[in-house]
């Protein structure tokens, strides 16, 4: 397969055991490079075992120090976790059980395309929540469906008519966190493209 084809993927990991099993598996495939702790990265795939707060701010750091898409590789991810999960970054979770190296690679290739890929009772889970926050509901965090000062200013640009890499240039970006973060609105708010993220923000206010 052609270098240029090949996706860029950044692995880390509380412990290097487990980097380093993650790491031997994706190293059989060649849709994957491997980038280490200073590469550029398309993707981000990161491993906790389980997410407490340590791990949120671990998860945090990665996916904004790497400007990159993410994968987390998790061995639980209990219900009132996974907005916040979701709001980190995060477009695609693969159970620490179920991570053979062709899981791996499919979860990496689908998050490297902007798509999303949860487990099945995960996703169930989230269109549940997201249903609960629609309909108004208080027993779930309202903040999931808030933007950042980071989106505003991204959304904001973007409906005043500037491309991407001219929005890079304004907001001191590169062009791909720019990319990220409107592909995080869209996923988030299950909104179909830019223009929708701009119609949902001017209509709730935000711009």
């Amino acid at each position: 397969m052609p270098r240029t084809n090949r996706v860029r993927v950044a692995v880390t990991a509380p412990d290097p055991i487990s980097r380093e099993g993650v790491l031997s598996q994706l190293r059989r495939h060649p849709e994957v490079e491997l980038v280490g702790d200073s590469g550029p990265a398309a993707v981000a795939l990161i491993i906790e075992d389980n997410l407490d707060e340590a791990a949120l701010t671990r998860l945090r750091r990665t996916v904004r120090s790497e400007g990159a898409r993410a994968v987390l590789v998790a061995g639980t991810v209990r219900e009132h976790e996974l907005l916040d999960v979701i709001e980190c970054g995060v477009g695609a979770i693969v159970w620490r059980r179920e991570a053979t190296a062709q899981r791996l690679v499919h979860a990496v290739l689908t998050a490297a395309k902007g798509d999303g890929d949860l487990p099945a009772d995960l996703l169930g889970q989230l269109i549940g929540q997201v249903r609960r926050l629609h309909r108004g509901g208080d027993d779930q965090p309202g903040h999931f469906l808030s933007f950042t000062k980071r989106e505003v200013d991204v959304v904001r640009l973007v409906a005043e008519g500037f491309d991407t890499s001219e929005i890079a240039m304004k907001l001191s970006y590169s062009e791909r966190t720019v990319k990220n973060v409107m592909h995080g609105l869209t996923t988030r708010l299950h909104l179909r493209n830019r223009a929708h993220v701009v119609a949902y923000a001017l209509r709730e206010g935000y711009i």
